[in-house]
């Protein structure tokens, strides 16, 4: 849960490194063939951006200029990868993240002593799943200027996405000491979040947007803030709260693929489902990222589409293979996928091993959990299981795993508790998997009916 560490510390003061010229060295063999792979081809890409582009489009050409036309001008390398994080964080395309680690390596190269660098590269690692490695840049960008609020909050996304949770909150602890800006609490709340405490996440979101929309932020960061403020409501089952939220990131930044996907999950519950197609169509048209294109084929699938459900789940596969980044990005929702749909069992359990090798996250024990029950290993699935609930998420998916694999060691009332809890948390957390819940619960002798206290509770 990511709230763009990446812009300058605040609005009208410049990074450590803005007045920073790099020293005129000559130029390199491998420099000047860098500078021609990597920038002058992008000028001339199909893909890239027409003139009339976006804000971070211009950004990026103006950089790409200037590095051609400056190759040891530091600031130059820092704002080109700066605006190639922010185009990965727009577009979802993790491309723009191999150019922005290239670009902010140069500019480390000129300026090692330089924390915006630093940070900036700390991010770029971060995203593309290098915990271990984004860590030690934010390290180090804390120790070259200690009131680096950003740069704490990067070192504690990378504690939290690799599952330790105390550093991560005491990490977090420090960024709110020298920051209570949209970034910062924004990053508090997915850990308030995860400990169970989804209140006080949406009491920090809400924060976190006024921030945002006072000071000026980008709009893509105000709209993510406002996004993830309509997941906190739908994790409760508040799907009215949720859409509302999901409808004002789409105001604060038109388009906005996680918001119409997240919306149109809301309306495939509400049972508005040409409405939930065309959304997800809308989503998968921007980024075509795994998630997004199975939301549409289980759709499809409960509308009975079968044939068209297919297309879309055969997409998840090739798009979560298409590249060997996307197989480090995509390896959790692959899993997912596999387990969810019992195809290619065998590789759902490979790959939530190999996951948890890498993050050790509450999620990545409760994929393993998920893989092993559908590989007929409750057992162990349920000692995974275990850890998955250590921090007491308040999650239905959650509950509803930890629901079957007590069902199928044949522990029944266990099994009501966890698939009551997950129905009683949100009523609509799937559109496939709730209804199986509700069956499952149904043959157990519970009730899937939340009672007025559980009403009043999720805004229902």
């Amino acid at each position: 849960m990511l709230a763009d560490p990446d812009r300058p510390p605040r609005r009208g003061v410049a990074s450590p490194s803005a007045a920073v010229e790099g020293t005129p060295v000559r130029t390199t063999r491998s420099l000047r063939l860098w500078l021609a792979t990597a920038f002058v081809p992008l000028l001339l890409w199909p893909g890239f951006p027409a003139a009339q582009g976006s804000t971070t489009d211009q950004t990026i050409r103006l950089y790409q200029h200037q590095v051609v036309r400056s190759p040891f001008q530091a600031t130059a390398y820092h704002r080109l990868g700066d605006a190639y994080v922010q185009k990965a964080r727009e577009t979802g395309d993790a491309t723009y993240i191999t150019l922005a680690e290239e670009a902010l390596r140069k500019a480390l190269a000129l300026t090692p002593g330089s924390s915006a660098v630093r940070r900036h590269l700390a991010y770029a690692l971060y995203f593309r799943h290098a915990f271990p490695d984004a860590a030690a840049e934010a390290r180090e960008a804390i120790a070259l200027d200690p009131t680096d609020s950003h740069a704490h909050g990067i070192l504690g996304d990378a504690y939290l996405e690799t599952g330790r949770y105390a550093e991560a909150r005491q990490t977090y602890d420090r960024m709110i000491a020298l920051d209570q800006s949209l970034y910062a609490l924004s990053r508090r709340a997915g850990l308030r979040s995860l400990e169970g405490d989804p209140a006080g996440a949406i009491e920090d979101l809400d924060r976190a947007i006024a921030d945002g929309q006072v000071g000026g932020r980008p709009p893509e960061s105000i709209a993510w803030a406002q996004w993830q403020l309509g997941m906190e409501y739908a994790t409760v089952g508040n799907r009215t709260a949720a859409a509302d939220a999901y409808l004002a990131a789409l105001e604060t930044y038109p388009r906005y693929h996680r918001a119409l996907a997240a919306l149109a999950h809301v309306r495939a519950t509400e049972g508005r489902h040409p409405e939930a197609i065309r959304l997800y169509e809308q989503a998968i048209a921007i980024v075509p990222q795994p998630d997004y294109v199975a939301g549409l084929g289980d759709l499809l699938a409960k509308a009975g589409q079968a044939a068209a459900a297919r297309q879309q789940y055969a997409l998840v596969e090739y798009i979560g293979r298409l590249s060997v980044l996307n197989q480090v990005l995509y390896n959790r929702e692959l899993a997912y996928f596999y387990a969810d749909h019992d195809v290619n069992l065998d590789q759902a359990l490979e790959l939530a091993r190999r996951e948890l090798e890498v993050r050790h996250d509450i999620y990545a024990y409760d994929v393993l959990a998920w893989a092993l029950y559908k590989n007929g290993q409750p057992e162990a699935a349920r000692e995974a299981m275990s850890e998955a609930l250590r921090l007491r998420t308040r999650d239905a998916r959650l509950f509803f795993h930890a629901g079957l694999i007590e069902h199928r060691l044949g522990n029944r009332e266990a099994a009501r508790e966890y698939l009551e809890r997950a129905l009683a948390t949100n009523p609509h957390f799937h559109v496939l998997q709730a209804d199986l819940a509700r069956r499952v619960l149904t043959e157990l002798g519970g009730t899937s009916a939340p009672t007025q206290t559980q009403e009043a509770r999720h805004g229902q």
